[in-house]
């Protein structure tokens, strides 16, 4: 008599969570409201579409960096850029999930938050679909411009055109911000003073570090 073993696949709660992260763009209270049910079952529902969108949003954000200008003034192809991007994207993703994700959550529990280290690294991963969206919006079309030129110091990438490109990168930097509020918010029912003290808290250090670092370069 044959035996049939159910194969292992996707679930349907984990193929709704890779349609329900984008989703944050447009629908961000039913959205971050959801992460409330932070069962172990839940988490690891949506824990591959959420660590995917921050990994983009790293690429995304490395690639808008100094260093990503100038990597091809000593030659070489498209694909080091790729590769780059991937890795150093990864790794800043992966320290943003993790001490971001920390310091988002020692900010909220000071504030009253009974919430799990997971449940923050989920929301500030979520807030970081903005910066992620620009990956598949903003490059494809800024690259399809400039070319190479845009990883070449001194190319004829500069100018009225690529300041804009700049300003959409920033206003998706602004807007994942505007969106850690509000998960903040949705996420434990506070209200909006609470919920930017919360933010702006997980906020300083960061931002302090780059602070000292400027001045430290001059």
């Amino acid at each position: 008599m044959a035996t049939t073993v159910d194969k292992p696949g996707t679930s349907a709660l984990e193929r709704n969570w890779w349609l329900r992260a984008p989703a944050v763009l447009v629908a961000p209270r039913a959205v971050f409201a959801s992460l409330r049910d932070d069962s172990d079952e839940a988490a690891d529902e949506r824990g591959q579409p959420i660590v995917t969108l921050i990994w983009f949003a790293g690429m995304a954000a490395v690639l808008a960096t100094p260093t990503a200008r100038s990597l091809l003034n000593q030659g070489g192809s498209p694909v080091v850029v790729a590769i780059w991007a991937f890795l150093a994207g990864g790794v800043y993703s992966l320290i943003t999930y993790f001490a971001g994700g920390g310091l988002l959550f020692g900010s909220a529990r000071r504030l009253g938050s009974l919430g799990s280290y997971r449940r923050a690294r989920h929301l500030l991963a979520l807030a970081s679909a903005p910066i992620a969206l620009t990956l598949v919006t903003v490059w494809p079309v800024r690259y399809a411009i400039y070319g190479e030129w845009l990883f070449h110091t001194g190319g004829d990438d500069w100018g009225p055109g690529d300041r804009i490109f700049g300003g959409l990168i920033y206003a998706s930097f602004v807007w994942s911000g505007l969106l850690l509020v509000l998960g903040v918010r949705f996420v434990h029912g506070w209200g909006w003073g609470r919920s930017l003290a919360t933010a702006g808290l997980a906020a300083s250090l960061p931002i302090l570090l780059v602070l000292a670092t400027h001045v430290a370069s001059f």
